[in-house]
């Protein structure tokens, strides 16, 4: 023990010699022994004192716009010592306080209470619980009001116990990444991995021990008081996670599906704006049971095949024109069958067209003839893409992924072409967004977050930034094949029922078979995974349904229109998206209405053959019209590399040159010049990605 510490241990003791005397005095009290550990205890009338934990209140924890997702809420106990009331305050005011408290709870006559307040004060009792129902701040200062409790807790003897209770003002939502601690530590989600920082530091004060084994607080100078906990600011939008909780849950319910999981993650930032998971409770209904995005392992099916073309794309000569036999929909590997979800197969398709319909036999075929003798180079691309091992989020409880080795006892000749299309290996749904969101960042793989920051009322303790866990997941060319790949899932493939008018989706669907006890069974796990817009992706989601029934199977069917609902709200409360989408450009309305934009040599000859008198105040090629008075005016057109043109006003052969020769893929409705573009001008040019033109006469 050191000098500092043995010096408040005897100003402790020696404070407690007076209190105990006092009390012993009064007591009559002749015998005190001193036991170590600061601790008072009488012989024969079992009275001690002891200094004793008081519980720090807890921080609260709050969604990205400061609403409340937990906080602690101070309820508190009764009881009393009635002997500290003195003869006259307690003949006066008896009868009143048993009626007040006959009147509250509800559950004894006032003469009950009358009789058991009495009984305790007659015998000497200095500490009864008056109820053991639990009363709120507002019903405590109601009470103190009481007879004989206005008295307070020395003339009155009233004693309200402070029980802080954990209150959540969204019930459910999000409830199993919110959390919990219970009272021997153990827990799960943010409250459990920052209990450090929520739980405060717990302070110290002493107690009496009283007839019945009651302990009740003695005020001492000594006393530590506690530090309250700081609080946490989450990444988590409430509005989004209201949204995404109930569509994964209507679906749940229309399918009668055993577990799902949703998450919202913004593409940029990684910031984790909604994340749901529902269970089956067995009885027609659904709650949050565990956390299955985080800590849930499963095969992921056919959204493995993004890993499997961008192995293929990088390591090998591959292009998406070539061509690939697939048959009847069904092919042997090794004693082993590989089939086509349609009936009759494919025959032979470009590797773009398998992996639209997602055929597993192209992806098994192609990995096993390029990847065949060197598998270590296929398996390479999961520990390259952080899917062979936790990727550390601010949780606990992830789930540490499962994936196969050639060196491992149970790798066969099968286990290579399995795993082209998901099969043979387990991770974590947020795994797979991580890597999807990667895609959509252009390449930059980040790690997901769920604390912004800790705080202490309005000041910052410790702020989380993005954190990159890859800087470059692959080749440009690669990148921009991939995002080709994923729009053509969405435009020409199994997932064209989430087509829309108003922005575009990229993504992938996955039905993968569930293993249970060394056999693949009837029962499926069906997924979606993707960003939007896929032009200018903002967000980035998973949807995954485990074991749906019915003649729904597929991700198309079961995951996709969740994820569709969740992005359709999205987009509708996002102005930026829609505003990104359809930037519309008023034509300058004149006499002029077929001149408007295009290639300066051709303009300048078509209003000199027409007697049109024009001027230009540029050399460029590519100008603009504007009117000015009865002339026209010709001016830049600026073409800037990796920037998206201004093809408003061209014609299509103009329009399609220039957007073509930026590296995009154009897709256009209507005749005569354009009207509108789905690329607004001047953003940043995404190599592969598709373009949508709307050309009007007139």
């Amino acid at each position: 023990m050191n000098i500092k510490k043995s010096i408040l241990v005897r100003v402790r003791v020696a404070f407690l010699a007076v209190v105990v005397f006092a009390v012993c005095v009064a007591a009559k009290v002749s015998h005190i022994q001193f036991v170590e550990g600061e601790k008072w205890e009488k012989i024969g009338n079992e009275i001690s004192f002891d200094y004793k934990q008081v519980k720090a209140t807890r921080g609260n924890i709050y969604s990205d716009n400061g609403s409340l997702l937990a906080t602690s809420l101070p309820f508190y106990k009764v009881a009393m010592d009635p002997t500290l009331v003195k003869e006259e305050t307690f003949r006066r005011g008896i009868d009143s306080l048993s009626m007040l408290l006959a009147r509250y709870y509800k559950d004894r006559s006032s003469v009950d209470y009358s009789r058991m307040i009495r009984d305790a004060r007659e015998t000497g009792k200095q500490y009864i619980t008056i109820n053991r129902k639990q009363i709120n701040y507002q019903t405590k200062k109601m009470m103190a009001g009481w007879p004989i409790f206005r008295e307070g807790r020395l003339k009155g003897g009233v004693i309200f116990e402070k029980i802080d209770v954990r209150y959540r003002p969204f019930t459910n939502l999000s409830r199993r990444t919110i959390g919990f601690v219970n009272e021997n530590g153990k827990g799960a989600g943010l409250e459990y991995s920052f209990e450090s920082a929520l739980g405060g530091t717990h302070g110290e004060a002493l107690f009496q021990r009283i007839a019945g084994g009651a302990w009740k607080p003695v005020f001492d100078a000594n006393n530590i008081k506690a530090v309250d906990g700081l609080d946490l600011q989450t990444t988590l939008d409430i509005n989004l996670q209201d949204v995404a909780e109930t569509a994964l849950h209507n679906a749940m319910k229309a399918h009668n599906a055993d577990d799902g999981t949703v998450i919202v993650m913004e593409v940029k930032t990684g910031e984790i704006k909604a994340i749901s998971n529902l269970s089956s409770d067995g009885h027609g209904d659904y709650y949050e049971k565990y956390n299955l995005a985080i800590g849930g392992s499963f095969e992921p099916g056919s959204t493995y095949k993004l890993v499997t073309m961008m192995a293929l794309l990088e390591e090998t000569n591959v292009n998406l024109s070539d061509s690939v036999k697939t048959g009847n929909g069904e092919y042997t590997f090794y004693n082993r069958k590989v089939r086509d979800h349609q009936d009759g197969g494919y025959g032979t398709i470009s590797v773009k067209k398998a992996f639209e319909v997602s055929s597993n036999i192209a992806m098994a075929k192609l990995v096993d003839k390029h990847f065949g003798t060197r598998p270590d180079k296929f398996v390479a691309y999961a520990d390259k893409l952080r899917l062979s091992k936790p990727l550390g989020l601010q949780i606990s409880g992830e789930a540490y992924p499962k994936i196969k080795r050639p060196r491992d006892k149970d790798w066969s000749g099968i286990t290579l072409p399995w795993m082209a299309y998901g099969y043979g290996f387990e991770i974590s749904p947020m795994h797979t967004l991580t890597l999807y969101n990667a895609i959509a960042n252009d390449g930059v793989m980040i790690k997901p977050i769920l604390v912004k920051s800790v705080m202490r009322a309005d000041e910052i303790v410790q702020e989380f930034d993005t954190e990159v866990l890859n800087s470059k997941i692959c080749s440009r060319k690669t990148l921009d094949k991939l995002k080709l790949l994923l729009e053509g899932v969405v435009d020409n493939g199994t997932a064209m029922n989430l087509r829309n008018a108003h922005y575009r989706i990229a993504g992938k669907t996955g039905t993968a078979q569930i293993l249970e006890n060394g056999k693949y069974t009837k029962k499926v796990i069906t997924s979606f995974v993707g960003y939007f817009p896929a032009h200018a992706p903002k967000y980035s989601a998973l949807v995954l349904i485990r074991n749906p029934k019915g003649i729904y199977q597929y991700g198309n069917s079961v995951a996709g229109p969740v994820f569709k609902d969740i992005a359709d709200n999205i987009y509708s409360r996002d102005l930026e998206l829609q505003m990104a989408m359809e930037k519309k450009r008023s034509m300058e309305p004149g006499v002029f209405p077929t001149i408007r934009a295009g290639r300066q040599e051709e303009l300048t000859m078509l209003c000199n053959e027409l007697g049109v008198s024009n001027h230009t105040n540029t050399e460029d090629e590519w100008i603009r019209a504007s009117r000015n008075g009865s002339a026209v005016t010709w001016k830049r057109n600026p073409i800037i590399k990796d920037l998206v043109p201004n093809v408003e006003g061209m014609t299509l052969r103009d329009a399609v040159y220039l957007l073509e020769k930026s590296g995009l893929h154009v897709v256009h409705q209507g005749n005569g010049r354009v009207v509108d573009q789905s690329l607004s001008p001047g953003t940043r040019v995404s190599r592969g990605s598709r373009v949508y033109i709307k050309l009007r006469n007139g």
